[in-house]
């Protein structure tokens, strides 16, 4: 268990929290999503049919672990074009399909029996050309039409729907709720067998379309940087992307490339490079406006008007219902949010039984940044907390930092980041911009480092560039490419 999970576990901050509530849909099979080898349309999710119902029930759950849908008809319209070129040689072609992009910077895809077809935003950033995106979408389409949940699971395919969506809720007004609502979904891993049978049947599918049939193992090596990217930079919650569902290996990237040399050398089928980069332009990049924004070392969230810091070295994660950082000597920070009676005592809250090993006497009122605040320690099973607490603007929020008994530095961080609190001035949250992905044409002596450097907002601009872009450490740009960056203009 990471640092920061056993954190969260021994000091008992996690959910179980005054103001929060926790929705958890009706029990179903844990087991994922499963297809059907009678597919349900869309058009007849009204009939009396108990998938069908299954089906139009998960979609609301989808939504809200996902962030809502992404409306964009511009880029929905590209993206509907390529589903419309699928569907033609599909084993289905009668199938309805309704695709939904999802408000999620997660890179992920996936199929539900009945025709309702997800992908994330996220993965729209990181795909490259049209064919790319066709080999994701036609890979889920294939799991679909191969039946393979029906032979996972064929005694429950009624059932064969399953999602475990939790979402916290912080907050009882209707902005706070649809600000910080976030939750997991599981889905449930098909075997490899049925991953490479589904790889197979989407790269048939694309090549058939007249697509690059060669995208499907470009893609996965695409995704697989980006993963490495991840984990270097610290993002822990990657449990909601592509590969957290679908196994990656050098060997699955080679069968694919094997398939796709069935359809002729490279260079076989169009990418339609142009049309995909002029759907993604300007398409919403990392965290929405609801969620708040990381700049660097700062958190900042226009619409709370709040802002903090952590300390050098440490890396902040906004993910599920929380902000959280964690930095060296296994040192872990959580910021997050609680509805309490304006009229109640922090000090009094602090001691309300919330916080497991409170040592009281460490309980203190005092003023953070001419905020109203209140600080304490506690201690647990090898671990020591700071917790400090501060109403501003009518929340309280609440600085958690955790660090292991034996360090001699949990004062120190926890006194920074508390002390750094602070409430946007309205200039301030007007001047914080969302990030966007904008395309842009290489012109005659930039290269990668300089065109880099022009984006804003992100970490590691060089290696963020040349994973969006699918660009090798040695390779090179020349006039007149087209290349993605990230930006707030």
């Amino acid at each position: 268990m990471n640092p920061l999970a056993r954190f969260l576990a021994l000091a008992g901050f996690a959910v179980a929290l005054a103001s929060c509530q926790m929705f958890t849909p009706p029990e179903v099979q844990e087991s994922g999503f499963q297809p059907s080898d009678k597919p349900i349309t869309v058009d007849n999710v009204a009939a009396n049919n108990k998938l069908a119902e299954l089906a139009k029930a998960q979609h609301p759950r989808i939504l809200a672990t996902y962030g809502g849908e992404y409306s964009d008809p511009k880029l929905e319209r590209m993206v509907a074009k390529v589903v419309g070129n699928l569907t033609v040689v599909s084993a289905n072609p009668t199938q309805t399909y309704r695709i939904t992009i999802l408000n999620s910077p997660n890179v992920n895809a996936f199929a539900l029996p009945g025709g309702y077809l997800y992908i994330t935003r996220g993965l729209l950033a990181l795909a490259n050309d049209s064919s790319e995106l066709a080999a994701v979408i036609a890979h889920e389409m294939g799991h679909v039409t191969a039946n393979h949940g029906l032979q996972r699971q064929q005694l429950e395919a009624e059932e064969g729907l399953a999602t475990k969506v939790v979402s916290d809720v912080l907050g009882d007004s209707p902005t706070a709720k649809a600000a910080l609502i976030r939750g997991k979904l599981r889905l449930a891993q098909f075997s490899r067998n049925q991953e490479l049978e589904a790889d197979a049947i989407g790269i048939k599918s694309i090549g058939e379309a007249g697509y690059d049939p060669y995208a499907a193992g470009r893609f996965l090596q695409s995704m697989s940087a980006y993963t490495d990217f991840r984990s270097i930079s610290g993002a822990t919650d990657a449990s909601l992307d592509f590969l957290a569902t679908h196994p990656n290996t050098p060997q699955r990237i080679d069968l694919a490339q094997r398939h796709a040399r069935q359809f002729g050398a490279p260079g076989f089928g169009t990418r339609d490079r142009d049309s995909f980069l002029a759907g993604i332009d300007g398409l919403l990049y990392g965290d929405t406006p609801e969620e708040g924004y990381v700049r660097g070392e700062t958190f900042l969230h226009p619409g709370l008007g709040v802002s903090f810091t952590v300390p050098d070295g440490f890396i902040i994660d906004n993910s599920a219902a929380a902000v959280t950082a964690t930095g060296p000597g296994d040192i872990a920070i959580r910021f997050d949010g609680v509805s309490i009676d304006k009229n109640r005592v922090l000090t009094d809250y602090i001691r309300s039984g919330w916080v497991a090993g409170l040592d009281d006497s460490t309980v203190k009122q005092e003023t953070i940044n001419g905020n109203e605040a209140a600080t304490a320690h506690a201690g647990a099973e090898g671990w020591q907390f700071d917790i400090a607490v501060i109403r501003a603007g009518g929340q309280v929020y609440r600085l958690l930092t955790a660090a292991p008994s034996a360090s001699t530095s949990l004062e120190t961080v926890a006194r920074s980041v508390s002390g750094s609190f602070r409430i946007l001035s309205p200039a301030e949250k007007a001047a914080l911009k969302p990030l966007h992905i904008r395309v842009l044409t290489v012109q005659p002596g930039q290269t990668m480092g300089s065109l880099a450097a022009q984006m804003v907002g992100v970490d590691r601009k060089l290696d963020l560039f040349r994973v969006l872009n699918a660009l090798s450490p040695g390779a090179a740009v020349s006039a007149g490419d087209k290349v993605k960056i990230v930006t707030d203009k």
